[in-house]
């Protein structure tokens, strides 16, 4: 069975990110938007570890885990601190108000999936041995397996994307303007592009056009992603400008990762 964990969190960005990562974790992730709708979530369906921010609409995460700590069945659940607000003797406090470890916000990707590979409890597999759950599926060896260049006007997209593909192995660039992947592209030539359609400035179409048309980064073959444009006449458009790819999303993450080992030929 799957883990569960409980984000108590009201950025919705940072909220859904983490909800995000877990997933690929292979957890099943609650979120709550306030410190009382995280108290009901927990006390109904007991999770396995608790990420907690600091700083709430209503009660704060202090009384959140006094609340939860009193509850027979949560008094051993971990629970994790997360503030954008941390300062000198910060670590100390925290501590000492019952919670068992802190992060600071934004979230690094890499320390978040360690945080949560360590708090998170080992289960007794059928033949007794305990195991790990919350390992991410694959495990980032020391040299990446390809460069993968994303481009998307939405930072939260972006940091979606990292998230999946950096525990897989792969290393990944973002740009959120056709101009700064174009920089990006010819500086790095990476492996695969996978790019937005619609965007604020500019659009995929452009800048597949633009990229073939340059003979060093022609050769790099381009995925397109895109919730908005997914009429028939947009996709033969993007196929025929030269993308090797054009998908709808979301997209289940390990269709999306088949995808890509397909197109850099693994």
């Amino acid at each position: 069975m799957e883990p569960c964990v409980l984000v108590i969190e009201d950025s919705v960005e940072s909220a859904v990110l983490m909800a995000y990562l877990l997933k690929s974790f292979g957890c099943r992730a609650l979120v709550a938007p306030d410190g009382e709708a995280g108290v009901s979530l927990a006390l109904q369906h007991q999770p396995d570890l608790v990420l907690c921010d600091i700083q709430l609409p209503g009660i704060d995460g202090f009384e959140v885990v006094r609340r939860l700590r009193q509850a027979p069945d949560l008094t051993k659940v971990p629970m994790v601190a997360l503030t954008a607000q941390a300062m000198a003797g910060d670590d100390e406090r925290i501590l000492e108000r019952g919670f068992d470890a802190y992060m600071a916000k934004p979230i690094d990707l890499q320390a978040f999936g360690a945080l949560v590979r360590q708090h998170l409890p080992r289960r007794t597999t059928a033949g007794g041995a305990t195991a790990a759950v919350a390992a991410p599926a694959a495990a980032a060896p020391q040299q990446a397996l390809a460069t993968i260049l994303a481009l998307d006007d939405m930072r939260l997209n972006l940091e979606l994307k990292r998230g999946l593909l950096e525990p897989h192995g792969y290393c990944v660039l973002t740009a959120e303007t056709m101009g700064q992947a174009l920089a990006l592209a010819r500086e790095r030539l990476p492996q695969l592009i996978i790019s937005d359609v619609g965007m604020q400035h500019g659009d995929g179409f452009e800048f597949i056009t633009a990229l073939k048309a340059d003979p060093a980064l022609q050769h790099i073959p381009v995925l397109f992603l895109s919730s908005t444009h997914w009429d028939e006449a947009s996709r033969e458009r993007g196929l025929a400008l030269g993308a090797a790819r054009y998908l709808r999303r979301p997209l289940d993450s390990q269709l999306l990762l088949a995808e890509i080992r397909a197109l850099l030929g693994r």
